[in-house]
């Protein structure tokens, strides 16, 4: 298992074992609300997450984030949680950009 810790979320931990599964999926899996509008298909860049650790752990860029970081949207400490796999521990957190008004960040 390898674990997920939202910073800016109470460092909210979450295990998780389908390492084939997107960070979205497993924020899904967790029944935490995470801004996503392109119904996770890499179409826009609202479902990003800033990695604060662990950005070895994570794939290496899609297509579709390439295009987002060779336009400046993307910058290099942040992934597309509809886009990124994990292989081990990551430390994330929400961009100021996706906090939702129904939840409580600790910044």
């Amino acid at each position: 298992m390898v674990k997920i810790v939202i910073e800016n979320l109470g460092r909210k931990e979450l295990l998780v074992n389908n390492l084939s599964n997107t960070v979205l999926t497993h924020l899904q899996e967790n029944f935490l609300d995470w801004m996503h509008a392109c119904g996770a298909k890499g179409r826009c860049t609202t479902c990003k997450m800033v990695v604060i650790d662990g950005m070895e752990n994570i794939n290496e860029l899609t297509k579709a984030e390439l295009k987002y970081k060779n336009a400046g949207a993307l910058l290099h400490n942040e992934r597309l949680t509809c886009q990124a796999t994990i292989n081990g521990d990551i430390t994330i957190k929400v961009p100021d950009s996706g906090k939702l008004p129904h939840l409580t960040y600790s910044d």
